[in-house]
Parts: C-alpha cells; sequence; structure tokens
C-alpha cells in the first residue's frame, strides 16, 4: 500500500477523528470478552514464563552451590594435607637431628650421674676406726711405772709414737677427702652440663608433644571435611575469604612496587633501546622494561616452585632433587643477574637526570652547581633497583593463595548474584500476574461510555417489562 493510499484511511478532519474514536471504541466494546482472555492470559503467560525462569536459575544456583561446596571441600582437603604433611616432615627432622642419639646419650649421661654419684659418697665416708692394737699399746703404756726411769722413758716414747702415728694417719685423711672435694667441685661445670643437655632433651621431647597435638587438630579438621559436614564447610569458606582478602592486598603492593619498577627502568631503557622506536602505540623501550619485570616474576615463581613453597607447576614438583637444586640454583642465579642489571639502570636514571638538570641550567643561563650529598640518591635508587626483584619474587605466595581462593570467591559471588536474579524474577511474576486485572479494568476505562448505555438499557429494560406486566392485568371490581 503507497503513503497516498494509507492517508485515505487516516482522519483528516475533526469529525473523521469523531468517527475513528466511535468506531475503536464500538470495536473494544464489541471485542470486550476476547481482549479480557487476550490480556489475562499475556499475562498468565509471562508470569508462568518469568516463575520457570526462576526455578531454573534457582535449581543452577542450587548445583553451583553444591559444586562450590565441593571445591571448598577439596580445596581444604588438600590444604589440610600439605599442613599435615609439613608437620611430619618437621617431626622427621626433629627426631634426625635431636632425638636419633638420644638412646647413647640417655646411657651416658646415666653412667656419668653413676660415678658421680659414687665419687661423691666416697667423699663424704667417716674417718676409719683405730687399729684394736693401739688399745693395747695405750693400756701398756699407761702401765705406772714403779720408779725405774728407764721403763718409764719407754713407755712414754710408746705413747708418743702411737700419738705421731694417730696424727699422721688423720692429717693423710684429712688431705685426701680434700683432694676428693677438689676434684668433685672441679666436676661441678659438667653437672651444669649434664643438666642442660637434659632441658635440652625435655625441651625436644616437649615440642614433639606439641607438634603431636597439633597433629592431633588437623587430623581431626581433616577427618570433618573428608565426612563434608557442616562445621568444616563453614570453617573452609571463612579461611577462603580471608585469605582472599589478604592476597589480594597483598598483590595489589606487589602491583604498585610494579608500577614503581617499570617507572624507574623505563628511562635508561629508553636510551639503551631507543625512545623513537615503537610497537604499535607503545615504546620499544616500555615493552623491553615490562619484559625485565615479568621475567623477575617469572624467575620467583620457578623459584617458590622449586622451593616447593607454592604448588603451580606440577611438573616441577614431579622432579627428581637433582633436577630442582639446579633449577633452584638457575633461578636464583637468573634473578639476582637481573636485580643487579636493575640497579645499574637505577643508577644510569639518576646519572640521566642529572645530566638533564645541568642541561636545562645551561639552557637558562644558569650555573651549574653539583649539590652536597648527591650519591645519596644514587645509593637509594640503587638498592631500589636491587631489592624490588625479590620483592617481585615473593609475590608467587599470594598469587597462589589468590588462584586458589579467588575460584570459591567468584563462584560464591556468582550463587549470591543467581539468587538474586531468582528472588527478581518471582517479584517480577508475581508483579505481572497482578497487572492483569489493572489492565482490564484500565481497557473497560477506556470504553466506559459503552459500558454505561448497556448498564442503562439493562437496567431500564426488565423497568419496562415489570410495567407492561401491570397495565395489561385486569381492572379489581
Amino acid at each position: 500500500m503507497e503513503i497516498g493510499e494509507t492517508a485515505m484511511w487516516w482522519p483528516q478532519s475533526t469529525l473523521d477523528y469523531l468517527g475513528f474514536v466511535i468506531g475503536m471504541l464500538v470495536l473494544m466494546y464489541l471485542g470486550r470478552h476476547a481482549a479480557h482472555g487476550a490480556i489475562r492470559a499475556l499475562c498468565a503467560a509471562f508470569g508462568d514464563t518469568c516463575t520457570r525462569i526462576a526455578s531454573a536459575v534457582m535449581t543452577a544456583q542450587e548445583r553451583l552451590s553444591q559444586r562450590n561446596r565441593e571445591v571448598l571441600l577439596e580445596l581444604g582437603r588438600e590444604q589440610t594435607e600439605r599442613s599435615i604433611e609439613r608437620e611430619f616432615h618437621r617431626v622427621n627432622a626433629t627426631v634426625a637431628r635431636d632425638l636419633s642419639g638420644y638412646p647413647g646419650l640417655n646411657r651416658r649421661i646415666a653412667d656419668q650421674i653413676q660415678r658421680i654419684d659414687e665419687d661423691f659418697r666416697a667423699s663424704i665416708d667417716v674417718p676409719p676406726t683405730p687399729p684394736a692394737w693401739t688399745q693395747a699399746v695405750t693400756a701398756v703404756a699407761n702401765v705406772p711405772s714403779t720408779g725405774d726411769p728407764v721403763v718409764a722413758r719407754i713407755l712414754g716414747d710408746i705413747h708418743k709414737t702411737i700419738q705421731n702415728s694417730e696424727k699422721s694417719a688423720i692429717e693423710a685423711y684429712r688431705k685426701a677427702s680434700q683432694k676428693r672435694h677438689l676434684l668433685l667441685q672441679r666436676m661441678l661445670p659438667f653437672w651444669r652440663k649434664l643438666s642442660q643437655i637434659l632441658e635440652q632433651v625435655g625441651g625436644t621431647v616437649g615440642g614433639l608433644a606439641e607438634r603431636a597435638e597439633v597433629i592431633d587438630r588437623q587430623m581431626d579438621t581433616y577427618e570433618q571435611i573428608r565426612q563434608r559436614s557442616d562445621r568444616a564447610s563453614r570453617m573452609l569458606a571463612s579461611s577462603t575469604m580471608t585469605h582472599f582478602i589478604a592476597s589480594s592486598f597483598v598483590l595489589l603492593i606487589a602491583v604498585l612496587g610494579g608500577f614503581v619498577n617499570f617507572h624507574l627502568i623505563a628511562l635508561p631503557m629508553s636510551e639503551m633501546v631507543g625512545a623513537t622506536s615503537y610497537v604499535g602505540p607503545v615504546q620499544t623501550s616500555d615493552i623491553a622494561a615490562l619484559v625485565i619485570i615479568l621475567t623477575e616474576i617469572a624467575m620467583g615463581l620457578f623459584l617458590m616452585e622449586s622451593l616447593r613453597i607454592t604448588k603451580l607447576f606440577p611438573a616441577i614438583h614431579s622432579m627428581d632433587d637433582t633436577m630442582r637444586k639446579r633449577l633452584i640454583w638457575a633461578s636464583a642465579t637468573i634473578l639476582v643477574t637481573l636485580a643487579c642489571v636493575e640497579s645499574s639502570l637505577a643508577y644510569m636514571r639518576d646519572l640521566l637526570a642529572a645530566d638533564r638538570e645541568a642541561l636545562n641550567q645551561v639552557l637558562a643561563g644558569v650555573a651549574s652547581a653539583q649539590p652536597e650529598l648527591r650519591w645519596i640518591p644514587s645509593v637509594g635508587q640503587m638498592v631500589m633497583g636491587f631489592v624490588l626483584p625479590f620483592a617481585l619474587a615473593f609475590a608467587a605466595i599470594p598469587l597462589e593463595a589468590f588462584i586458589s581462593s579467588s575460584r570459591v570467591a567468584a563462584g560464591n559471588l556468582l550463587a549470591v548474584g543467581m539468587r538474586f536474579l531468582a528472588t527478581g524474577l518471582e517479584l517480577l511474576a508475581n508483579f505481572v500476574t497482578s497487572l492483569g486485572p489493572m489492565f482490564v479494568h484500565l481497557y473497560d476505562f477506556m470504553i466506559m461510555i459503552p459500558l454505561r448505555l448497556e448498564q442503562a438499557f439493562s437496567t431500564r429494560r426488565p423497568m419496562g417489562r415489570r410495567s407492561g406486566g401491570r397495565e395489561n392485568q385486569p381492572a379489581e371490581v
């Protein structure tokens, strides 16, 4: 149909508009029941569709929550196994280092203590009793002389001899006891050393007992994880969110450190590579500086994997100890080399900044002056250029925690979003279903005039019928 033909059907005057409106009202009045049914059916269909979509979303959310719970439990199981394995390695190292010679040490300590005790007991023995014949000699010496001077002198000599012998024996015994006490006093440091050894052994045994308690608690947690209990799920969810927040914060710090490191070496790299070379809209020097920083991060990842601190690359963990040690030395060597390169680039950056400042002073007609303590910022930049690569290397630890926890955090966030979506769809379904009667009343409002006429005609017609019936009745006599 052409535009002229369409314009012929469109009303051109007020009467045409009035006739068009009346015709539309008549059509709407005649199709009122069908329109009501169509409005109700459309609203019901839309509401049912929203309800079905909400049910499907809720089913998907439940499956996602179950999947997140399985992932969380599996992650917690793996971390608990790693913790238990690490504790057993520590216990093994402690036993091998401190308690491997404990039986022999205990036997030597016991023998030494027994000898010290025997010596001490021997050193405090009471003096021996005088022999029995001394009593006889003493009795002979006490026999009264008969006045014979020879007999008296002989008896006196015997008495003096006995006394001198007794004094000599007692003096010799005292000297021997004093010597023995001196020997025991010299052994006092050995006693203290033995006491210290016993205290160290007691501390080692106590440390093993504490580690045994830690292993018991971790085994209880492991059993709860294997049983898939709700308590384990709540505990792991809280721990995972804590790890996610902490690792995100540390990674943000690492990104800021990489940004500082990039600007520290970008200027000297532009002098080395060339400031006029571009790869697309990016300078080649910026790409070179970024490659150096990414290489440092990669070497840090390899170093942490080789040290078995992180577990991002299973191929590195499956290597034998010889290859793993070689990888450790290679990664550490490359990392130290790159740190030295960055330190030299930082020094070169300070020199370039000083040259530019001197050039600006010459162009401004000001005599260039060398400030005092000019070496302090140079040393600071060199130290920063050497330390930042190692700081970026340790970013592998929070990176592993972020990767392992972000999966659970993203799953939980997606599950919450799906739940909100399902709730919104259910509310929308209820709202659309309730809109059906409102649209029906709105439709009736648009055809209010024909409906009023119908109502008035329906009300007047029964009244006419009743009045006609009274006129046809015979008059009462």
